[in-house]
């Protein structure tokens, strides 16, 4: 074996390593599951992917190891989530550019009517998206509380409007506060980092919006319809 040419990025390896751990259909679909931000146990995301416990085990083990998971052990149960926002960031990214073609046609009404739901609003890990995060992202752009030109931003109204709506910023570490987060379905940003954080939460605290189902959808209430058209001007037919 020859040593490794010392003038080759160190990035390299841990590129490598990294990419080994998404280059399996498994732990992909562990990885996009837990996109809606929670902690999932090993035996809902071994039915999940469709194996054996003791298979997703090994794979759950390395997605750990390689610091994309965080683990959780309560009594007899291990838990796993994503390990933080960069990694929910890569994933979605990731999935994102995957060719529309490429995605494979439902297999029942049952599927149809879920990716539906999903392509009109969910959560994407802890902000919104589909239709419902680009219509909220592009209100705030049109009001010039967002802007969009170089990389998302919030403007001095923006910051104004979360204020004066009461959903409180958390400006503290180094997630931005402001990013824009591309959608795989409508292939448009949508606003995420700590402020797509924040509006995510609140729109579901104050019965805005409410979850559909056990995958990421959420839907518009009738009481959130109005308040977002009386905040934002922006329609958003309830159901």
């Amino acid at each position: 074996m020859t040593d490794r040419d010392p003038r080759a990025d160190p990035r390299a390896p841990h590129l490598a390593r990294l990419a080994s751990l998404l280059a399996d259909e498994t732990r992909a679909a562990c990885l996009l599951a837990l996109l809606d931000g929670r902690a999932w146990t090993a035996g809902e995301l071994a039915r999940h992917a469709g194996v054996a416990a003791s298979t997703l085990s090994e794979h759950l083990g390395k997605l750990v190891a390689g610091g994309l998971l965080a683990e959780e052990r309560q009594g007899r149960h291990r838990y796993v989530r994503l390990a933080d926002a960069r990694v929910a960031q890569l994933v979605e990214d990731l999935a994102a550019q995957v060719s529309p073609g490429a995605v494979v046609r439902p297999r029942n009404l049952r599927a149809a009517n879920a990716g539906s739901a999903m392509a009109r609003g969910r959560t994407c890990y802890d902000h919104l998206a589909g239709r419902l995060g680009i219509a909220l992202t592009d209100a705030m752009t049109v009001r010039g509380l967002l802007v969009q030109d170089t990389g998302f931003a919030l403007t001095d109204a923006g910051l104004g409007w979360f204020d004066a709506v009461g959903i409180r910023l958390e400006r503290t570490g180094r997630r931005a506060l402001a990013r824009g987060c591309l959608d795989w379905t409508e292939r448009r940003p949508h606003l995420a980092g700590v402020a797509g954080a924040a509006l995510c939460r609140h729109v579901l605290e104050v019965g805005w919006c409410v979850r559909v189902g056990s995958e990421r959808a959420v839907k518009v209430t009738e009481v959130g319809e109005r308040a977002l058209w009386e905040l934002l001007g922006v329609e958003l037919p309830s159901g």
